[in-house]
């Protein structure tokens, strides 16, 4: 069975989805296991662990954006809860 989830680098604290997966979904990445908080579509990022407001999102081993409020492991980062360092939010709708 391929993995629904994967670590792009290990400084990463977002897994990449790689398949469709649903709520409630159990995630195991280095023998960490992770819960979905919601689903999540192809592409999207699941928190890797827990963070806090302000927090760098790090992906591919760089920040891509900021936490804009608290985010636990299994929750869907996405334009909701992050604000992408590069991209103006007004430009992505």
């Amino acid at each position: 069975m391929e993995a629904k989830f994967i670590l792009l680098h290990p400084k990463d604290n977002v897994l990449v989805c790689c398949q469709q997966a649903g709520a409630g979904e159990i995630v195991t990445i280095d023998k960490e296991k992770i819960v979905l908080m919601q689903a999540m579509e192809l592409g999207h990022k699941a928190a890797r662990q827990t963070l806090s407001k302000g927090d760098k999102i790090m992906k591919y081993g760089v920040p891509i954006g900021s936490a804009l409020h608290d985010i636990n492991p299994g929750e869907h980062v996405h334009l909701h809860n992050m604000r992408s360092d590069y991209i103006p939010p007004h430009t992505r709708e």
